[in-house]
């Protein structure tokens, strides 16, 4: 097979760029093996030395995950463990809680530029937005605002929002066919206003830890554009430094 993409791009990047391009249309899945480096050696007639650094890259990225013994994986991320850093939950018998979910609205609208602009969407595109609360033991921990491009989730409008589960990337992969592979975020601090603080369970005007995140697929286009918010009383920091 011969490698696309530009000619001037060393050999491995544009052996990097062939499998990435593989992995955003779904021909390599998230949790499955891909081929062995002695078949991508034949498949793309190069050698293993340039093998070898395409893969390293995309493993360094995050992107693919090696298991001694097994081969090599397309690496389905974990993005509840962010959250679970800064807010651990734990149970009356001390043993850490799982926040499960529930869809507060759902609709199809036209987005704020900022959104738009999150999104790189064009002119007139639409948005999926969804509102969810995430709770402990019937307690509010966070709330979250979500926007998703209508032209790749446009079918979640049609499906019942109690169905949609805890978790909801895997749901976007199996629904839409949508896989997020990494995501950007950002931490500030503000304060809750009324609507905040009744939906949270807080005083107005106590403040707010607001988490931004900005989900993308394998092929790096921004898939998502998420704000939670969560009472920064239950907020924790912690770091080993050595």
């Amino acid at each position: 097979m011969t490698l696309g993409y530009d000619e001037r791009l060393p050999l491995y990047q544009r052996l990097r760029e062939e499998m990435l391009a593989k992995i955003a249309a779904g021909e390599w899945s998230p949790g499955a093996p891909i081929p062995t480096e002695a078949e991508l050696t034949r498949l793309y007639g190069v050698a293993i030395g340039t093998v070898r650094k395409a893969v390293d890259t995309l493993v360094n990225e995050g992107l693919l995950l090696r298991s001694q013994g097994r081969g090599t994986f397309v690496r389905r991320p974990n993005f509840d463990a962010s959250l679970a850093r800064f807010f651990r939950q734990v149970n009356a018998s001390g043993g850490q809680e799982i926040p499960s979910s529930r869809i507060l609205a759902k609709t199809l609208q036209k987005p704020a530029k900022e959104i738009a602009r999150a999104l790189e969407l064009k002119s007139g595109e639409q948005v999926v937005r969804m509102e969810r609360l995430r709770m402990v033991e019937d307690r509010p921990l966070f709330h979250e605002e979500i926007w998703l491009p209508a032209s790749r989730f446009g079918a979640l409008m049609d499906i019942d929002s109690a169905t949609f589960g805890d978790l909801l990337y895997p749901f976007y992969e199996k629904q839409c066919g949508q896989c997020i592979a990494s995501a950007r975020e950002t931490l500030t601090v503000g304060c809750a206003d009324a609507d905040m603080a009744s939906t949270l369970a807080i005083g107005e005007g106590e403040p707010i830890v607001v988490i931004e995140r900005t989900a993308l697929g394998y092929d790096r286009r921004p898939l998502e554009y998420r704000l939670s918010r969560a009472a920064a009383a239950n907020f924790r920091y912690q770091i080993d430094i050595c």
